[in-house]
């Protein structure tokens, strides 16, 4: 009988055990509170961003009929909110369980990468980041204000150096090549980064902001400034701020 209570203590003290380490495992690598800087000696700089609205005040028809380009941007920051909430927009993840975003892709390959320039967001250094989806994060991959620098990229439009950030979006051809060859190439990249940026202009609308869609820039020049890998094209910016 003794035997027997001891083999029942001691199950017990195992499931407790167990129970205590799944615990512990659901908490495990979760990010910190909103816009954590995360950073060590031989890691590069990070910010956990605030988890973005799924709600708000401004109907979809609403932003629909007031999206326009805008191309005048005051010297006004954004808030670390409403990056998160444009970044979201562009390439969140929307469904964490399949892992899909906000904007579709052909297969779920999402070929797209996406980094944005920072000049002017309270809480965060300057400098050039790559956007996490997963994490809802951003990683610094070179430090400064580059804004000047990719405006003379971007054959010296005035408003990519005037907006607090700018989007720029990348493509990995080879992801989608594999599947589609040459259509995905020639069309489905392209159709997805419409789908994305159309994304970036309603978000902007809704949170008071205003957004232009740029392609004229010289490709050489952007990727040194982004030290973009080789396997990266740039494609598109979209500069982000209070119009002025």
């Amino acid at each position: 009988m003794a035997y027997k209570v001891f083999n029942i203590v001691l199950a017990c003290i195992i499931l407790l055990a167990f129970l205590s380490g799944c615990i512990n495992d659901s908490t495990y690598g979760q990010p910190p509170s909103d816009l954590d800087l995360v950073t060590s000696e031989n890691s590069p700089v990070s910010y956990f961003l605030p988890e973005p609205e799924k709600s708000g005040e401004i109907s979809v028809e609403e932003a629909l009929e007031n999206r326009r380009s805008r191309r005048n941007f005051q010297d006004t920051a954004l808030s670390a909110e409403q990056l998160s909430q444009i970044l979201w927009a562009a390439y969140g993840i929307s469904e964490p369980v399949r892992g899909l975003r906000t904007a579709p892709s052909a297969g779920a390959l999402y070929p797209l990468e996406i980094y944005v320039v920072i000049g002017n967001v309270s809480g965060i250094e300057a400098g050039v980041y790559k956007y996490d989806a997963r994490d809802h994060k951003i990683t610094q991959t070179k430090s400064g204000d580059i804004r000047a620098e990719l405006s003379a990229a971007a054959l010296n439009q005035a408003m990519v150096r005037a907006a607090p950030v700018t989007v720029v979006y990348t493509a990995v051809f080879s992801r989608i090549e594999g599947r589609y060859g040459e259509r995905g190439r020639e069309r489905y990249v392209y159709m997805e980064i419409g789908h994305s940026a159309q994304n970036i202009y309603l978000q902007a609308e809704a949170l008071g902001l205003g957004t232009c869609a740029i392609g004229a820039f010289t490709d050489s020049m952007v990727s040194e400034l982004l030290t973009l890998p080789p396997e990266e094209e740039p494609l598109y910016f979209m500069p982000v701020g209070y119009a002025g």
